[in-house]
């Protein structure tokens, strides 16, 4: 008896002791006891990092981040005590007090949202003395993108908040409702590396709102980690040029550094000034723009779609050679009767027909192509001449994306035997149905960026590296870029360039002509059947060391020997020589505008 009354006095004593040092515990030493005692709350602060900056292949700085302040809400916490004094302070009506309420609660009520975007300086200062009297609000920091120049609209994208439906995709969790997220141009495809990390530090909050302390002597902060910074290739002074030469029109111009698949400049037009897409002059902004009737939100260069026009007569030329159906040197005689010619009949060469750009000439060549002899009817010949053509042709990157870091380029067409059977039944067709092929026509189609990577390939004499306009990310090569050698012999090359320098010297492009700069190049007068046709050009210079590549093309401008021609050779030469000796060209681009009402755009094509 007398044991048992031990053991029981030691159980109680026992008790005691460990209630003792539990409340001893909860009441000195456990923190969050502590703050719940003194009617206290922690809040979590999320801090949001620098986005990483955006440099020229000079080291010019283009994109930076400008400070700016939201007005946050945790309604649980939310106290009004004053309603007519809360909105006059922040300079809004009770109506869109309510709403602005409603949409935080429908948020989270107990999560932190955006109550206000981007705050004035002078209502920040207000806010300052006044935040104290409404527990729940607080501000918090962080940036938008600013600019260094009204250029490179369609290349830099822009940043917004990021949507419901991105955020159903976001497959690593990362973002939140709020968050910025790049839309467009480098800001979407470098997402990952310009967006840094988000910190948080947890502070000790009481009932009005007031911070008391850091929460556990900041053990739990995080600091944001700032994005990578990134240098683009664009040469913003020849961007920057280029644009101008293209105001009041419609088109494209793209200019790569063969050798290395550098692209210096990529105009898209009309285009628009960046800072406009920024911050709350997005919402302002980006209806008026997605609604004109110029699109200068599409951007042309990797999604407009054209026929290559007689441009791609330089292609049809290296795979006739290379297929052994016509030799450099052989004369075909022509009499113009197989399709409609601005060149006359008689005897051409391969350089003659470059020169001259005959159509009956490269009709003819391509027939060879198409009907080679592999079966007695000519509908199953022209199949399998054309599978076998359409491979070499995809071998100068046309028909499909050519893995430029941008989004949303697309690959064009280069029509094949299954486009023709669904068009016009399996084995009812042959080489007279697509004959327009030939001269670059018919359902053939390509992007700009396209025409300016086969100027680079021509260039190079068979090769070329993925274009691209990111050259280094914080200090690191560019490692998304690879060189694509195409199995043609060199040599088929050069009776091609040889046509090129010709065209620019004595043919139909004589009007971008310079001794000094050595353009060689291929103009295109592209058919347009809703309107007066489109003014293209193709080439590089200097002809014996290119450094500059370029593909123009001008809406409604009618001859590839006009407007294309003269914007491509007054850009090179700015490129190739440092400066324009040619005002009279400069002024004839610069008065020159083709811009008529109504008249059909390019639309969006699908991938």
């Amino acid at each position: 008896m007398r044991g048992r009354s031990i053991i029981i006095r030691g159980i109680i004593l026992l008790t005691v002791f460990v209630f003792a040092v539990r409340l001893f515990y909860i009441q000195i030493l456990e923190e969050d006891y502590k703050v719940a005692a003194e009617n206290n709350v922690v809040q979590k602060i999320v801090q949001y990092p620098f986005r990483g900056l955006v440099y020229d292949n000079n080291d010019s700085l283009v994109i930076y981040n400008s400070p700016v302040y939201d007005l946050m809400i945790v309604p649980k916490e939310a106290e009004i005590s004053d309603t007519t004094k809360f909105c006059n302070l922040l300079g809004i009506d009770r109506v869109e007090l309510e709403e602005k309420l409603i949409k935080a609660k429908g948020y989270s009520s107990i999560l932190a949202s955006k109550f206000i975007e981007q705050i004035s300086d002078e209502l920040f200062a207000r806010l300052q003395d006044q935040l104290i009297n409404y527990p729940g609000f607080y501000v918090l920091p962080r940036t938008i993108r600013s600019y260094n120049t009204k250029s490179l609209a369609n290349v830099v994208g822009y940043v917004g908040e990021i949507s419901g439906r991105d955020l159903e995709r976001d497959t690593t969790n990362y973002y939140r409702s709020g968050d910025y997220i790049g839309i467009g141009g480098i800001e979407k495809s470098y997402e990952q590396h310009l967006r840094g990390k988000r910190g948080a530090t947890y502070k000790v909050v009481n009932v009005q709102g007031i911070i008391k302390d850091d929460y556990r002597d900041g053990e739990y902060d995080t600091l944001p980690q700032p994005g990578e910074n990134i240098h683009l290739t664009i040469d913003l002074e020849l961007q920057q040029y280029a644009e101008k030469l293209m105001e009041g029109k419609v088109g494209s111009v793209v200019a790569i550094e063969p050798k290395t698949g550098r692209i210096l400049a990529l105009v898209s037009a009309p285009s628009y000034d960046p800072q406009l897409l920024s911050g709350k002059n997005l919402s302002k902004n980006f209806p008026e723009l997605n609604g004109n009737e110029d699109k200068p939100l599409f951007n042309r260069p990797l999604q407009a779609r054209y026929p290559p026009g007689s441009m791609f007569k330089t292609i049809q030329a290296v795979i006739s050679m290379h297929e052994g159906v016509v030799g450099k040197d052989e004369i075909i005689i022509t009499d113009g009767s197989n399709i409609g010619d601005l060149a006359p009949p008689g005897p051409y060469n391969m350089v003659k027909a470059i020169t001259k750009s005959s159509n009956n000439y490269f009709y003819l060549v391509m027939r060879r192509m198409v009907q080679q002899g592999e079966d007695e009817s000519p509908f199953i010949d022209s199949r399998i001449g054309l599978e076998k053509w359409r491979d070499y042709v995809m071998e100068f990157g046309l028909g499909r994306k050519l893995g430029v870091d941008l989004p949303n380029e697309i690959a064009g067409n280069v029509p094949s035997i299954e486009y023709y059977d669904r068009f016009y039944g399996a084995k009812r067709w042959k080489y007279s149905n697509i004959a327009s092929l030939s001269i670059g026509q018919g359902e053939l189609l390509v992007t700009p960026l396209q025409m300016a990577n086969l100027g680079a390939i021509l260039a190079n004499r068979g090769y070329f590296i993925t274009p691209h306009v990111v050259e280094m990310i914080e200090g690191w090569p560019n490692p998304n870029i690879k060189k694509e050698i195409l199995p043609f012999d060199p040599a088929h090359f050069e009776p091609v360039i040889q046509g090129m320098e010709l065209v620019v010297k004595a043919g139909s492009g004589i009007r971008g002509y310079l001794d000094s700069l050595k353009l060689a190049g291929k103009t295109s007068t592209v058919q347009n059947p809703h309107g007066e046709d489109h003014s293209g050009f193709m080439g590089f210079a200097p002809l014996d060391d290119p450094k500059i590549s370029i593909a123009a093309y001008v809406e409604n401008a009618g001859q590839g020997g006009r407007a294309a021609v003269s914007v491509a050779s007054l850009l090179a030469e700015k490129y190739v020589m440092g400066k324009v000796s040619r005002p009279w060209l400069e002024d004839y681009v610069l008065e020159e505008r083709y811009l008529p009402q109504n008249a059909p755009r390019p639309t969006l094509a699908e991938n």
